[in-house]
C-alpha cells in the first residue's frame, strides 16, 4: 500500500468518526496516532479501518472505532488523568487513551489477551499503560482512586466496586443491559452526594463476566 492511499485512507477513518459523533479534536487526533491495524491479525488487519466490530482471540471481539471515539469523548480525560480500563480486549482502546492521560491501567481476566496487548504496547514504545491479568469486576482498589475509569463489557448494573473507586468529580463511561440486545452506554459521575447518570446512545458489547478465563 503506498503512501498516499494510506493517508487516504486515514482521512476517510476520521471522517466517518466525525459523521458518527466523534467531534472532540483531542480523541481524533488520538485516534489518527494509533493503528488499529496492530491490534489485528491476518486478514482482518486490512479491515483495519472500518468502523465495524472485528474478532480477536479468546472469543473476544475489538469494538468498532467510532464506539471507541465516543467512549473516550464521553470520558473527556486530560493528560493529569489515571485511567482505569476493564476489559483489555486488543488493547486498541488502552493505547488510544494513553495519547491523552497521564496513566493508562487496564485489566483483563484472559491472561493471554493481556500478554498480547503488552507486547503490542511495548512495540509502540506505550509506556505509560500498566497491564493486569485479574478480575475486572473487582477494578484495582490498590490503584484507586481514578479519575476515569472505562469499561468494555456490559454489566446488569454499574458494578459496586468500580463506583466506590472513582473519584469525587470522577467519570465513569460503561454499557448496561440485562442482554447483549438491549443495552445503553452511560456516563456516571460521582458527585459529593452520590452519583449523576446520563445514557449516552444503544450499544452492543459482550457480557461483563466475574472471575478468571481459563485461556486453553
Amino acid at each position: 500500500m503506498t503512501d498516499d492511499s494510506i493517508a487516504e485512507r486515514k482521512m476517510q477513518f476520521l471522517f466517518t468518526l466525525r459523521t458518527r459523533g466523534v467531534t472532540d479534536k483531542r480523541t481524533l487526533a488520538a485516534m489518527e496516532k494509533v493503528d488499529r491495524g496492530e491490534f489485528l491479525r491476518g486478514l482482518f488487519a486490512e479491515r483495519a479501518y472500518e468502523d465495524m466490530p472485528l474478532p480477536i482471540a479468546c472469543g473476544q471481539t475489538i469494538s468498532q472505532p467510532s464506539i471507541v471515539g465516543l467512549m473516550t469523548q464521553a470520558l473527556n480525560v486530560d493528560p493529569r488523568h489515571r485511567v482505569l480500563e476493564v476489559g483489555t480486549g486488543s488493547g486498541y482502546q488502552a493505547a488510544v487513551l494513553a495519547q491523552m492521560a497521564r496513566r493508562v491501567y487496564t485489566i483483563d481476566r484472559h491472561p493471554k489477551l493481556v500478554k498480547d496487548a503488552e507486547a503490542i504496547f511495548d512495540r509502540m514504545g506505550l509506556g505509560n499503560i500498566t497491564t493486569f491479568a485479574a478480575d475486572g469486576s473487582h477494578g484495582l482498589p490498590d490503584q484507586a482512586p481514578f479519575d476515569r475509569i472505562i469499561v468494555t463489557a456490559a454489566a446488569e448494573d454499574p458494578p459496586g466496586p468500580l463506583l466506590a473507586q472513582l473519584k469525587i468529580g470522577g467519570i465513569m463511561v460503561l454499557p448496561v443491559g440485562q442482554s447483549d440486545t438491549v443495552q445503553s452506554l452511560i456516563r456516571v459521575t460521582r458527585t459529593e452526594t452520590g452519583y449523576e447518570y446520563e445514557e449516552l446512545r444503544s450499544v452492543r458489547f459482550v457480557p461483563l463476566v466475574e472471575g478468571m478465563a481459563r485461556d486453553d
